[in-house]
């Protein structure tokens, strides 16, 4: 191939992939509430909601929560969409979404865009968003700890099989005290939610100041019921490290921050529990590097995604091509992280076209030195990527074929 050749079948091959959302805060419509989509929801994003406090200073946070939750996304479309050219990636993302389900992102207000969605048939829906972001699977966040969700459980499995589990361990590993009298009740309750849930993989997010080992509660639950738990049932174990809960409470969730956090507790866990298998991914744009050569010394850490405050475009281009250089085609390039329904719409379509960018930089420089590139290797490295590699980790298949 030529050079243009070679950029037009790697972004071909890219925009085609299939792609394993493998960490979402998604629900399928069986699950209530907890099922969000819609302008609404859209427009009220805790980006947006941080965004908008920037914009509009004439409002402050108390009086945005006594408001409903259209009333909140009138007031943050006015802001930032009606007195503001939407720059900011999460409001771009608005702009894509919309654009791609046939809706006016000029608007001067939210009325049609309502009315559009209030005339879906949800499950119908799902299976457009779906089809248009490319998203043939979706991996929830999934908290036994929370009663809601667990009452849902308790009752039913998720009705769409694309929806899949992933058990989720935060007030386990991060509660100040023990939530359970022994560390075989722990194991129970684990073993129990497990054979529930039947989860891809358990999942914790951690903070910026997680250490390992030290003498905490975390650490023992770490090595007492987490590793072994994780053995027996066969299943990967999730660290997303790095957040800083609630550095401004005023503003909900859209309070959280990101700090740097100590790569060389990634390093001990995983030196520690070889036979255990790593998903990881770091919150702090500083840590990058240093997961990347801490992955290239333990087979048992695969990176994913840029997480957070990482989904933008500038970063996802920097890390991605970093792990590329330093990993080959050994790593996960990214997940959604979304809270929305029609937020994989756009953060699929933004990280495709970035991530297509980067490979091809990075096969452009392999021809030039000296090997002949194939379709067909560029489609097999690219399906790895965006699912077979997760598939691989998990010992399951999930993806389904190619976009047409």
């Amino acid at each position: 191939m030529n050079q243009e050749e070679l950029r037009q079948a790697v972004e071909q091959a890219v925009e085609r992939a299939p792609v394993v959302d493998i960490h979402t805060h998604l629900y399928p419509p069986n699950f209530g509430g907890l099922c969000l989509w819609g302008i609404d929801e859209l427009v009220t994003y805790h980006y947006l909601i941080a965004e908008l406090f920037r914009s509009n200073r004439a409002i402050s946070p108390e009086q945005f929560w006594t408001r409903s939750k259209q009333q909140q996304a009138d007031t943050i479309w006015e802001a930032l969409f009606v007195g503001n050219t939407p720059l900011s990636e999460a409001a771009r993302g608005v702009v894509r979404v919309m654009t791609a389900l046939g809706l006016d992102p000029h608007a001067a207000a939210l009325a049609d865009a309502r009315k559009f969605f209030a005339s879906q048939n949800l499950e119908s829906h799902i299976d457009n968003v779906m089809r248009i972001a490319g998203v043939t699977g979706i991996v929830m966040t999934n908290d036994p700890f929370n009663p809601a969700e667990a009452a849902i459980w308790k009752r039913e499995r998720p009705a769409n099989p694309r929806f899949h589990a992933a058990l989720r361990m935060d007030p386990l590993l991060n509660s100040a005290e023990s939530l359970f009298s022994t560390v075989t009740e722990a194991r129970n309750f684990v073993d129990e939610w497990i054979d529930r849930m039947q989860p891809l993989y358990m999942a914790a997010s951690l903070p910026a100041e997680f250490a390992y080992p030290d003498e905490t509660l975390r650490t023992k639950i770490l090595r007492e019921v987490v590793m072994p738990v994780g053995l027996k049932h066969n299943l990967p174990f999730a660290m997303m490290i790095g957040v800083v809960r609630q550095v401004n409470p005023r503003l909900r969730d859209a309070g959280d921050s990101s700090g740097r956090a100590d790569v060389r507790a990634v390093e001990r866990i995983a030196a520690d529990f070889p036979e255990n298998r790593f998903l990881v991914t770091m919150l702090s744009r500083e840590n990058q590097h240093e997961l990347c050569v801490v992955s290239r010394k333990f087979a048992n850490i695969m990176p994913f995604g840029c997480w957070w405050f990482l989904n933008n475009p500038s970063i996802v281009a920097e890390i991605t091509a970093e792990r590329l250089e330093m990993l080959g085609s050994s790593f996960i390039p990214q997940h959604s992280d979304a809270r929305i329904l029609e937020q994989i719409i756009y953060k699929w379509a933004h990280s495709r076209r970035v991530i297509a960018a980067g490979l091809y930089e990075q096969y452009k420089q392999l021809s030039l030195d000296g090997w002949p590139l194939r379709q067909e290797q560029i489609e097999r490295d690219i399906r790895r990527m965006f699912s077979g590699n997760f598939e691989e980790w998990i010992g399951k298949r999930l993806a389904a074929e190619a976009r047409s």
